[in-house]
């Protein structure tokens, strides 16, 4: 298992930076800390996505989560991704004393977060939680960010969750 998971977050790792080698026409015109979003969803609540884009969670319903599309332009060659982060509204709420992590509570798997452009199992700021592995999030009926001690799922609070529609 922990290989398994190590293995997606080499495989995330080396497509951000094989996506930041792509050039990309009029990259060098964008400032390096261009950013666009794109988001779906009503903050605060359950949303689908509209599957009239290429996001790639079109066919989950969040709760607490929402789609976001991202610019980050490593060595001025930008590149685009989606991923999820949390709602306004949960990240406006207090968390002390744990950590945000991704858990499949059907397998017991864990999944990893983009922090800038390293894949990391936990976080510590709900700021930070960035899920991009839509690998394991569409081998999971179920996926959960939760909060707490990643030690102990069991006993750590769900923030929020994607869960995908068959």
């Amino acid at each position: 298992m922990i290989r398994r998971t190590a293995l997606r977050a080499l495989t995330a790792v080396a497509a951000t930076a094989a996506l930041a080698l792509l050039p990309n026409q009029g990259a060098q015109a964008a400032a390096p800390d261009t950013t666009v979003r794109a988001t779906a969803g009503t903050a605060g609540t359950a949303g689908t996505i509209n599957a009239d884009d290429d996001n790639p969670f079109r066919w989950m319903e969040l709760d607490g989560l929402r789609a976001d599309f991202q610019f980050m332009c490593p060595a001025g060659h930008c590149v685009g991704f989606w991923s999820l982060v949390l709602t306004d509204d949960v990240a406006g709420q207090k968390f002390a004393g744990g950590e945000f992590f991704v858990y499949a509570p059907a397998t017991g798997e864990f999944s990893f977060f983009l922090d800038t452009d390293i894949a990391v199992r936990t976080v510590d700021h709900p700021g930070r939680v960035r899920l991009v592995d839509t690998e394991f999030m569409r081998s999971h009926p179920r996926v959960e960010v939760r909060y707490g001690d990643p030690d102990h799922p069991d006993r750590s609070r769900v923030v929020a969750s994607a869960t995908t529609l068959m």
